[in-house]
């Protein structure tokens, strides 16, 4: 059966224009950090010594950094170039960059764990996050998935971002502006439930309209209890992300996405990043790697009143739960082979 929707009209229409509560009024004008040119007071830069460490640093006139290879000024980056190379009062050279987003992400303060560049990376890409897109995420965390997917919309887009935790918000927020230089003009983060957007919340002075969504994006612990808001807040063709971390949680979001009845087959993935060693011909892969840090589940919505069809793979064996007084025969039908049960 596909998935319900209350119907306004008897032909099919465009996807509803965001609502007043929804539309931004601001640009990035308003956003002020720099990318370009000398460092300046203010600029966020990371300090790299021979041996790859980082260090993430806001510059500031007259304040000096402390390492245990020595101290260096702040004055002595203010107004060089990005990618200067500088030593501390001990000797140590150290390379002087603006932080990429992945370096920001993985050095931010953290109340929740932050979603991986390689795993952000993936749900930027594959849940097809465009400039412009309204994106619904719930699970606002650390803020890190926050960055890249307002980076990706820019400032025509709309990202309203859904936290139940007050100080997990908090932080995201200070993060989020942190890093943009201020408040983001396509961000709106809320502090609550995802549920307020449908359901018995529909009546919340901030509530969403339903099929306003171009992606919606789960980021929680059980994201299976909402597959149905996510289905109401999508519009046609939108798409749906899951990130989860662990294989029950894996097997439940998919089969909760199938059962909603409007959904094309959900895809699942993970992404492992393996880095290598080359120094001359000794090349052969890092010792260290980025492993396992997450699972990733996508589906298209389908139109309103549209049944998906049905799936022509025969399920694996075991797949689903059968009784437990259940044996299978052999294949020939014969009992051959079936131990009788010992008499009570």
């Amino acid at each position: 059966m596909g998935c319900w929707r209350p119907a306004t009209s008897t032909t099919p229409s465009r996807a509803p224009e965001p609502t007043a509560a929804l539309r931004g009024t601001a640009s990035l004008a308003g956003v002020t950090r720099q990318r370009r040119g000398p460092f300046a007071p203010g600029d966020q830069v990371q300090l790299t010594d021979p041996k790859g460490r980082k260090h993430l640093l806001v510059l500031g006139e007259g304040r000096t950094y402390h390492t245990h290879r020595g101290s260096l000024a702040h004055d002595e980056l203010i107004g060089s170039p990005d990618g200067s190379v500088v030593s501390s009062s001990g000797g140590t050279p150290y390379v002087a960059l603006r932080p990429l987003l992945a370096d920001f992400t993985l050095a931010m303060s953290r109340g929740a764990a932050v979603v991986y560049p390689k795993d952000a990376a993936q749900i930027v890409a594959m849940a097809d996050i465009f400039p412009g897109a309204r994106v619904l995420e719930a699970g606002a965390g650390s803020g890190a998935l926050s960055c890249w997917l307002l980076r990706a919309v820019g400032a025509d887009g709309l990202l309203v971002s859904y936290e139940r935790r007050p100080d997990f918000a908090e932080i995201a927020r200070v993060n989020v502006e942190r890093f943009f230089g201020g408040p983001h003009p396509a961000w709106q983060l809320r502090v609550g439930d995802l549920a307020e957007i449908a359901g018995t919340g529909a009546a919340a002075p901030d509530a969403v309209p339903t099929g306003s969504f171009d992606r919606v994006v789960l980021d929680m612990l059980a994201p299976w209890e909402f597959t149905r808001v996510a289905a109401e807040a999508l519009i046609p063709g939108g798409v749906l992300c899951s990130y989860v971390a662990t294989v029950t949680q894996l097997s439940r979001i998919v089969e909760a996405t199938r059962e909603q009845g409007c959904f094309d087959e959900p895809v699942a993935w993970e992404s492992l990043v393996r880095g290598w060693h080359v120094d001359g011909l000794a090349v052969r892969p890092e010792h260290r790697m980025i492993g396992h840090t997450g699972f990733l589940v996508t589906a298209r919505r389908l139109a309103d009143g549209a049944t998906p069809p049905p799936r022509r793979r025969r399920p694996s064996k075991g797949a689903r739960e059968e009784p437990a007084d259940v044996r299978e025969a052999p294949v020939d039908g014969s009992l051959t082979g079936l131990a009788e049960e010992p008499a009570q």
